[in-house]
């Protein structure tokens, strides 16, 4: 399976929605996704360090099953970085032009394009 740049992000933003109990798991129902695919990109994220996942496998009809429980605070990070439309825009046709899609990537371009629009908005450099 892809990784998918924009489920990333609908992930992060439907967890930090969410007001559960940040112990307990969240179900996440995202239009036109598949429960595989927001497993599979919750198991990503978990291993990326963005979110705390829980691995149901032994649990799930399939045999395959993750569920989200809150966002780390690296995750609270980056998504504040990609919350802007503009960013995630610019982030989205870096990784493309680069050839390259990884977590690792996105948060590195996240990071960059905010300090970049910081500096065209507000004339601040952040280095």
């Amino acid at each position: 399976m892809k990784l998918d740049k924009d489920l990333v992000r609908e992930i992060l933003l439907a967890l930090e929605a969410s007001d559960h109990n940040p112990l307990g798991w969240v179900t996440l129902k995202i239009p036109e996704r598949s429960p595989k695919e927001i497993a599979y990109h919750v198991m990503l994220l978990d291993e990326a360090g963005l979110i705390v996942g829980q691995d149901l496998c032994s649990m799930g009809p399939d045999g395959f099953d993750w569920a989200p429980r809150r966002l780390t605070y690296s995750g609270h990070e980056f998504l504040d970085t990609v919350r802007d439309g503009e960013v995630w825009r610019r982030v989205k046709a870096g990784a493309e032009q680069a050839g390259a899609a990884s977590i690792t990537l996105l948060m590195g371009l996240g990071k960059a394009y905010a300090k970049q629009m910081i500096k065209e908005r507000l004339g601040v450099d952040l280095g």
